[in-house]
């Protein structure tokens, strides 16, 4: 009978793919011995003959196909060293040479060695010893994961008598490269903490495959520690793997192991459906698939087709969306390692006329010598609904009951009697004597519902705690129906209990976080109205203009968005006893409460600390310590300056704050960054100061960054776009900061404070 026309799709797409790429492999190695003898032709000065056999030459010396001298000569071509390349290939032959006589030497001394102990002394005297190995261990690796020393050399019989047997779950050289089924090179043992049969040195442990089937891992050990290995050695310690594995596999066909017919056998006597895997090798001798050898009798199809259809097929023409899932890998790997695969539920999806179909199992996968047995049993309707029924009683804490009220039976789910915490085998409680179980204030909620159910023959349900005989009180939510004849008499009462604890006191927690809730709101909104009026008393929107000693001065703070987010930014500007005049702007981190007393703290200590006459870099100094020492710990930035009005002089500083802006003649610029770090961030700290000449019509602004920043613009183009403002100031100081505030683009909901001075 001929495949489903998906089965051969399938095949033939896979069959077209593998001849694409292979074809693309062939053309590519074509490609790139033509260019390497091209790069000859163009270097060595010679003919396209002459450099075709000067390849073929040179790969024959050095052991190497000419696809891989080629590609040596071209990767080396690119740094326009191909005649050193030659020169390094000439020099090498006879090393590499020698590397191929004694694989060859190995080779024949394997072939003939007749057992593995016999292998392991020849790879050790033949191939290792010459690498500057001292010894050689080839383990076999048994279905369970353990491992046997098979073979040694170079090692005392007394140590290998203790390295016989290694059991599961050890961790060695030789475990992890059966793990990983890759080459294991190790550059120390006595530091990677892996103990292993020989020397403790350098290491090289490679797995043994053949056919598909990891038999085993040859390890090869050197007395110190080991440098980085050439690729050639690696290409010879893998060849010398292989032969191991060969032997390796003569000693397993010499032992006992089952007859396809009897695993046949084996597979007939089982009752769900079995199928018998044999490996198919491609031209390499690698594993490309397994053929279904066998079907037992009560095969069932994963998509109903006839046992005729999928009986000697390969595994992926048969189920072709195998190999994109778990199937296939998991069939591989068991055949690969020996170890056994068992899963309750795993899910398969083939294609049935194009359309996708889903099927649940539990599968079994198992290697018997060279076969592996594949058995699965689809999960049918009832079942899986009967599962879904328990998961979902279980994860509602819910338990389902019949109460046969003529025969006096009751039926009760596993999940309810985790419910009342009784045993499995325990007597279930039949529904009048509910109220025994019961705390004492819910009997009559239960009499309710009893009446209901019992006599009225209704529909009820009840809420009530339950005292278990663990000690453990839970509310239970009974729910019940009658179940009547066609006369209405009552033959049985159905209905669930569920364990609503939990919800329970979710409510009874909720009642009292809102409670919580209700008198932090009030709280919250009392602080709040507290600080809105404290910022407010001290920093009003606006304060009269100073105007005197050839000054005008105004002032502008406009708080945030709303009084949710009170901040802690400040301003002042007033005259000294020294008639000097003191300038100001600063900002705590962070809203509140917290800031607004902060911001209060800060203001006053500076004015206090200006009326000693010190400059500002050292009243920023002593701020700071005030900051640091002498609060809970404040953060803030801030800009101050004392202006002489004699001179038209500003000395000023900065504490982690933007410079102020000079506008002068039609054009606004930023003073210097100077150096001085954030109030309160360090225990000690100096602040630079500098001077600034000014002259009759020149505007100085001081502000805080909630003038000009925005969260998606970086900060020196909200500074370039304040610059570009403040250069085309017309009107009085006080309509310049007006427009300011009124056509600022922030949007930080930050409070924002301005100074302005003006040179009359």
């Amino acid at each position: 009978m001929s495949a489903t026309p998906v089965s051969r799709l399938a095949a033939t797409v896979e069959r077209l793919r593998r001849e694409i790429q292979e074809a693309n492999a062939a053309a590519d190695g074509r490609a790139l011995i033509e260019l390497a003898k091209g790069v000859l032709v163009e270097r060595l000065r010679c003919g396209p003959a002459q450099a075709t056999r000067q390849l073929e030459t040179l790969a024959e010396q050095a052991s190497v196909t000419p696809l891989e001298l080629a590609a040596d000569l071209v990767n080396q071509a690119a740094q326009d060293r191909v005649t050193e390349a030659v020169g390094e290939f000439l020099v090498r032959a006879s090393d590499e040479l020698s590397a191929a006589v004694r694989l060859r030497t190995t080779e024949s001394a394997v072939l003939s060695g007749g057992d593995t102990q016999r292998v392991a002394e020849s790879v050790l005297a033949h191939a290792a010893r010459p690498l500057g190995a001292t010894a050689v261990a080839i383990w076999s690796a048994a279905t369970d994961s353990s491992l046997t020393l098979a073979g040694f050399a170079g090692i005392t019989p007394g140590e290998a008598s203790r390295w016989r047997y290694v059991p599961p779950g050890v961790a060695t050289p030789a475990r992890r490269a059966l793990t990983d089924r890759e080459p294991v090179w190790i550059e120390d043992l006595a530091t990677a903490g892996l103990p292993s049969v020989g020397p403790s040195g350098g290491r090289a442990v490679l797995p043994t495959v053949t056919g598909g089937r990891l038999l085993g891992v040859l390890e090869v050990c050197w007395p110190r520690p080991l440098e980085p290995q050439p690729q050639p050695v690696h290409r010879q310690l893998d060849a010398l793997a292989e032969l191991c594995g060969h032997a390796l596999d003569a000693d397993a066909a010499a032992a006992a192991t089952p007859d396809v017919s009897e695993l046949e056998a084996l597979a007939d006597g089982l009752f769900d459906s079995a199928l018998v895997l044999r490996p198919h090798l491609d031209d390499t001798g690698a594993l490309a698939d397994f053929r279904i050898a066998h079907l037992n009798p009560a095969f069932v199809d994963l998509t109903g087709r006839p046992r005729g259809l999928v009986s000697g097929a390969l595994l992926l023409e048969a189920y072709p969306m195998a190999g994109a899932g778990q199937l296939f890998d998991k069939v591989e790997h068991v055949y690969a390692t020996g170890e056994s695969f068992r899963t309750d539920r795993m899910t398969f999806t083939e294609l049935v006329d194009q359309v996708p179909l889903t099927v649940v199992a539990a599968i079994s996968i198992t290697r018997h010598g060279d076969a592996v047995l594949v058995v699965w049993r689809v999960e049918d309707e009832v079942a899986r609904l009967a599962t879904l029924l328990q998961h979902a009683q279980r994860l509602g804490r819910v338990g389902g009951f019949e109460e046969n009220t003529a025969l006096g039976e009751i039926t009760w789910s596993s999940q309810l009697y985790s419910l009342w915490g009784l045993e499995p085998a325990a007597d279930p409680v039949p529904l009048a004597q509910l109220t025994a179980h019961a705390h004492e204030d819910d009997v009559p909620a239960i009499d309710r519902f009893l009446r209901t159910v019992l006599r009225y023959r209704r529909a009820g349900s009840a809420a009530f705690r339950l005292l278990r005989p663990d000690g453990v009180a839970r509310h239970i939510r009974v729910v019940a129906e009658p179940v009547l004849d066609p006369s209405g008499h009552l033959l049985a009462v159905r209905g669930a209990f569920q364990d609503i604890s939990a919800q329970h006191w979710t409510e009874v927690a909720l009642s009292a976080t809102r409670d919580r809730l209700a008198d932090t709101e009030q709280h919250v909104a009392e602080q709040q109205r507290l600080t809105v009026q404290l910022q407010h008393a001290i920093m009003p929107a606006a304060e009269p203009s100073i105007e005197a000693f050839g000054l005008r001065i105004a002032v502008r703070y406009r708080p945030s968005g709303g009084d949710h987010v009170v901040g802690g930014d400040w301003y002042d500007a007033v005259v000294l006893p020294s008639k000097q005049v003191l300038l100001s702007v600063g900002d705590i981190t962070g809203h509140g409460i917290k800031a607004a007393t902060g911001m209060v703290v800060l203001r006053n200590a500076l004015r206090g600390l200006a009326a000693t006459g010190a400059g500002p870099g050292q009243m920023l100094t002593w701020l700071n310590l005030v900051a640091h020492h002498l609060t809970d710990h404040i953060l803030a930035t801030a800009v101050c300056g004392v202006y002489d009005p004699e001179t038209r002089v500003l000395r000023w500083a900065r504490a982690g704050h933007p410079a102020p802006v000079l506008v002068r003649g039609g054009k606004a610029t930023a003073l210097p960054l100077l150096s001085g770090v954030l109030l309160g961030a360090l225990a000690e700290g100096t602040y630079e100061q500098d001077e600034v000449q000014l002259e009759v019509g020149d505007t100085l602004l001081l502000y805080t960054d909630g003038l000009i920043e925005r969260r998606d613009v970086p900060l020196d183009e909200c500074l370039e776009r304040l610059l570009a403002v403040s250069a085309r100031f017309e009107g009085t100081l006080e309509d310049r900061l007006d427009d300011l505030l009124d056509g600022s683009d922030s949007n930080t909901d930050d409070d924002t404070c301005v100074v302005g001075l003006q040179v009359t």
